[in-house]
């Protein structure tokens, strides 16, 4: 039997099409994106009390998809159609994102969600507009700024995350109802290999993260909770939430210990103030210090 974990509102409904969580310990701020509006949203941590947290908005783009923390400083992040870097690291920053070289034209197309890997690059899918099938893409920024294409054949690229030991990569194609694990030779850089882990019942695999323990958690758009699988694929624990479209969830706060949730109004068919808030719970595990990028 699973355990069941509540999880409580945290913010008002701030995004229309809130995604991409992540933890910057350098400004204490867990980040998240309303993609479509191309805003970056932060919230400073730690929060108590029983008001909500205010949330800082900042417009960066047409669409600001996924983020990470960048060593050098600030955030390496994907736009709409390819990669760029932000400067300020926390929420007094102002203005657009600079933007690399765009690596497609098509405006059918965008970049959706993606993560780093243990040498340093920064991972980001693409998907179509209408999610038709096929028309997404893997990419990988490496360091020297160079671009390779992961993998192809994709449809809704969704979460990708490493484990603390780098030995395993998570990934999210959602319209295959899985999570994969990659196997990745980051010398070459190429995917050799793929597998199934879990197939994700009572909602569409979107976002996830892992645990110190090496749980992953996994957002169920569509399905009220996220997940979370031991190693071995078994489902140990459901986070209900009170809204249908969750989307991705990291782990935040200085020890690591908070679970937070981006939820989505898009296709939730209400506007009653949860939709689109943030979530968070203490899940009884800690997360891991998302992996930066290092170009």
């Amino acid at each position: 039997m699973s355990r069941e974990i509540p999880a409580e509102q945290a913010t008002a409904a701030v995004a229309h099409h809130g995604e991409g969580p992540v933890w910057h310990a350098g400004s204490r701020v867990l980040a998240s994106v309303d993609m479509l509006r191309g805003d970056l949203l932060t919230v400073a941590l730690p929060h108590a009390g029983p008001d909500p947290a205010e949330v800082h908005r900042r417009h960066v783009g047409t669409v600001l998809a996924a983020l990470r923390p960048r060593a050098a400083g600030g955030w390496v992040v994907a736009l709409e159609r390819g990669f760029g870097f932000l400067d300020e690291p926390g929420s007094a920053g102002t203005g657009p994102a600079r933007p690399l070289d765009e690596l497609w034209t098509d405006p059918t197309v965008r970049m959706n969600d993606g993560g780093c890997d243990p040498a340093g690059a920064f991972w980001c899918g693409s998907m179509g507009y209408d999610a038709a099938p096929g028309r997404g893409r893997l990419f990988r920024l490496a360091r020297d700024g160079s671009v390779t294409t992961m993998l192809t054949d994709v449809t809704i690229s969704n979460g990708l995350c490493w484990t603390a030991d780098g030995s395993r990569a998570y990934y999210v194609d959602t319209p295959t109802g899985r999570v994969d694990v990659l196997d990745v030779d980051l010398a070459a850089p190429a995917v050799v290999g793929r597998e199934p882990f879990v197939e994700v019942e009572g909602g569409a695999p979107d976002g996830l993260t892992v645990d110190a323990e090496g749980g992953v958690w996994v957002a169920l758009w569509g399905g009220s909770a996220v997940h979370r699988y031991t190693a071995d694929g078994t489902l140990d624990a459901v986070v209900r939430l009170p809204t249908t479209h969750p989307t991705a969830c990291a782990f935040a706060g200085p020890d690591l210990d908070e679970l937070w949730i981006t939820t989505s109004q898009q296709g939730a068919g209400v506007t009653d103030g949860r939709a689109g808030a943030l979530y968070r719970c203490r899940p009884g595990v800690r997360g891991i210090e998302p992996l930066p990028y290092l170009g």
